[in-house]
């Protein structure tokens, strides 16, 4: 669910979007990657109810990343403590229930199920999950028209330069895609512990959210797709190459293998796949795909040392700024030509192609053509880091990076 933040830091955007459906009873449920900021912005909002006048013994808040909560491993723990809150505290009133990190408890949609429909007491909920398919399948089900997603991001560019105070431009922008969107980031002061945080959080999403989680019988091979994919960010891909490179590192593994580890990867958001969607045929095409990092704090902290050229830096921050407004996005394909994104939101589209910088003819001509072949009236735009802005071609507008948000 994401709006317009450009008036707003990033933490205000949250809580206000939030604060438009307090008072009712649909469950409010914050996903994204692990340290994107869901606890603090569900504490946040937990300190607005209070300064509301709501009482503190009408607020439970459980954070499962805590060992004060260990106890709480399934749904009955849960049932049985916040039953045990009601015997102990009697509050009055309409009880908040906070739940962060839902997903550690096994089987906890049966009590936040249970809650939402429970006419007889005053309850509303609040979860925060790590993980893409925590509404999945039978809770979808379960709980269709009952709750409101936010979906939280690491920070944007916009967002950025406010926390640090910089001017809007092509030198914070470069700095921003030096750096990483993580918001603790903003509280180190070198480079060496920012590199020791991003180490932190890469071990602590692939041992808590997928090691743990599912049957990783290839630890090793888990973490060497990962930095696949952190270095093959932007590229065509297919588990059948990425499999075959695996193999022929002399390594053991299977396709259904590799897809697995890949959908893991995915799940706990450290990574987006892209499909490939046929422009002119409307339709999605299978094979390969394009796979872009949840942020590039990974790749400029813990495998700088890859060649990496800046235009794949932009693009995959691109694709995020396109996410983050609330667009579905592909990559285009047209009569053998590659458009980067097909950005889709309710009656919409607009195509994008990115670009370091539009050097020479030869540059221009490769970036405009894909756009120029595509028949439709959508928006067409290619996004560079020129310094200056250039006139539009056919149509097509140039925009400079630091400036997209504006035209989404």
């Amino acid at each position: 669910m994401q709006d317009d933040r450009q008036d707003k830091h990033p933490i205000q955007y949250y809580t206000a979007s939030i604060n438009q459906y307090l008072g009712s009873k649909v469950v409010k449920v914050l996903t994204g990657q692990r340290r994107v900021g869901k606890s603090y912005i569900l504490r946040q909002t937990a300190m607005h109810l209070i300064r509301q006048g709501v009482s503190g013994n009408n607020i439970v808040f459980i954070n499962r990343e805590l060992t004060a909560f260990d106890f709480i491993e399934n749904y009955k723990d849960l049932d049985n403590f916040i039953r045990l809150y009601r015997q102990e505290l009697k509050p009055e009133g309409r009880i908040y229930i906070f739940i962060d990190e839902v997903q550690d408890i096994e089987g906890w949609e049966r009590v936040v199920n249970s809650l939402s429909q429970d006419y007889t007491e005053d309850y509303e909920v609040f979860i925060t999950g790590s993980n893409s398919k925590m509404f999945s399948g039978e809770l979808s089900t379960l709980l269709s028209g009952r709750y409101v997603e936010f979906h939280v991001f690491p920070l944007s560019y916009e967002e950025y330069a406010s926390i640090h105070q910089l001017s809007v431009g092509k030198q914070s922008y470069m700095q921003y895609m030096a750096d990483g969107g993580y918001p603790e980031l903003v509280n180190f002061p070198s480079s060496d512990v920012k590199r020791n945080y991003i180490s932190g959080l890469k071990d602590t999403v692939l041992l808590k959210d997928i090691i743990r989680r599912y049957t990783i019988r290839d630890v090793r091979l888990l973490e060497d797709l990962f930095a696949y994919l952190v270095n093959n960010s932007s590229n065509l891909l297919s588990i059948t190459n990425i499999t075959n490179f695996i193999k022929s590192k002399g390594r053991k593994t299977s396709y259904d293998t590799v897809s697995a580890y890949l959908g893991y990867i995915e799940e706990v958001y450290l990574a987006h796949r892209v499909l490939r969607f046929n422009i002119k045929g409307k339709e999605t095409l299978s094979g390969s795909c394009k796979y872009y990092m949840n942020d590039l704090s990974f790749k400029n902290y813990l495998y700088a040392g890859l060649g990496y050229g800046t235009g794949y830096l932009l693009e995959n921050l691109v694709y995020l700024d396109l996410l983050r407004h609330g667009y579905d996005v592909y990559v285009g394909s047209i009569k053998d030509k590659e458009v980067d994104f097909v950005a889709i939101k309710n009656d919409r589209t607009i195509y994008v192609q990115a670009t370091y910088l539009l050097i020479d003819d030869h540059t221009i001509e490769r970036e405009y053509a894909p756009l120029e072949v595509i028949a439709d009236n959508y928006d067409k735009i290619v996004v560079s880091l020129d310094d200056l802005q250039l006139p539009s071609r056919n149509g097509i507008k140039h925009v400079r990076a630091w400036e997209l948000s504006q035209m989404l």
